[in-house]
């Protein structure tokens, strides 16, 4: 099989074409792999418990003091990956950063407050109030579409 990469700027978005004669098992293997979904399991820790955390349950993932946390309904669990990696595995579609150190779940978004000069103000459906940080609040607007 050949492998052929193309770089163009004006490609927004990364595109597969499979040129064959015909469909065979190699082409279909590339198929598979390609369409599985590519999220991955992200496990916390609390209370010396190692827990499988699903990403429909995730309020928010923040760095703070080193550590990265994740919270749940359930309560805040350590996690060992890097915000950036997390970032990686969560639904690209849910899951927005909102600043250098954390990461929220659009699912569990109660409102946004505008009204904050230069900043968006998140209120999350656990009660927290967090803030977008100025450089990710054209991101944030894009998103909701404003």
């Amino acid at each position: 099989m050949q492998v052929e990469i193309k770089i163009e700027a004006s490609c927004t978005e990364p595109k597969v074409i499979i040129m064959t004669s015909s469909v065979t098992s190699e082409v279909n293997n590339v198929l598979k792999k390609l369409s599985e979904d590519t999220s991955q399991i992200i496990s916390g820790s609390k209370n010396g418990k190692i827990s499988v955390l699903e990403q429909a349950d995730l309020i928010r993932i923040y760095a703070n003091d080193k550590k990265v946390f994740a919270v749940t309904g359930e309560g805040e669990y350590v996690l060992r990956q890097r915000l950036y990696e997390l970032e990686e595995r969560l639904d690209g579609r849910w899951f927005v950063r909102i600043s250098n150190s954390e990461i929220i779940n659009l699912k569990k978004v109660g409102h946004f407050d505008l009204s904050f000069t230069g900043t968006i103000c998140v209120k999350l459906s656990d009660g927290t109030t967090t803030y977008v940080s100025r450089r990710y609040v054209s991101k944030i607007k894009k998103i909701l579409g404003i």
